[in-house]
């Protein structure tokens, strides 16, 4: 199996995996030509709840498009946290918008599922946007009772019963949730 991971971090759990072809900030994701399916991590810090405080660089909201484009051509999916403001900016169905088993027009629909059931140490809500993939046969889902034991937050209001995680913890995808989207998008089908 063959798939393209956009946008990973430079220390990604995806460079240890075979078969990926990983396109980290050296390689430049918008290098990318096809044909494989993607899986897309694009910067969400201009599309998220804090958009407001964030200062992305002048390109970054491009970067999502861009990671948008090549999920809906070549097949795959791109992860976003939930409520991004991306979704309403590229036509992408929210969760809850289509009758279940629809899809827009590019065959893509949204699946929203918490990072932390994938070993994440928050609970980290999370939007997929799939193509190519029907919702049928999407791999089996860990369902993980209770709660996160720390929090994603900016350090502006902080909860003291619980710890916040770091920058980069936030940054990094869990590498179940990485095992999860490889088997996902080797499911594609364009």
């Amino acid at each position: 199996m063959k798939a393209a991971v956009l946008f990973a971090r430079s220390d990604s759990i995806y460079k240890q995996i075979e078969g990926l072809d990983v396109y980290d900030i050296e390689r430049d994701a918008r290098n990318f030509a096809g044909p494989y399916p993607v899986i897309a991590h694009p910067p969400c810090r201009a599309w998220g709840r804090l958009r407001e405080q964030a200062k992305p660089r002048h390109d970054e909201k491009e970067l999502a498009r861009f990671a948008i484009d090549q999920v809906r051509k070549f097949g795959g999916v791109l992860e976003h946290p939930e409520s991004s403001t991306l979704w309403a900016d590229r036509g992408i169905p929210k969760p809850g918008q289509c009758v279940p088993g629809s899809k827009d027009e590019f065959g893509g629909w949204t699946l929203p599922i918490q990072q932390f059931w994938f070993g994440h140490k928050a609970r980290k809500n999370t939007w997929l946007y799939i193509c190519g993939v029907d919702p049928g046969s999407i791999p089996v889902i860990p369902l993980v009772l209770g709660e996160a034991s720390y929090l994603v937050t900016t350090g502006k209001r902080t909860k003291k019963w619980k710890k916040e995680i770091t920058k980069a913890e936030r940054e990094h995808t869990p590498n179940e949730l990485a095992l999860w989207l490889v088997d996902l998008v080797s499911k594609v089908r364009i």
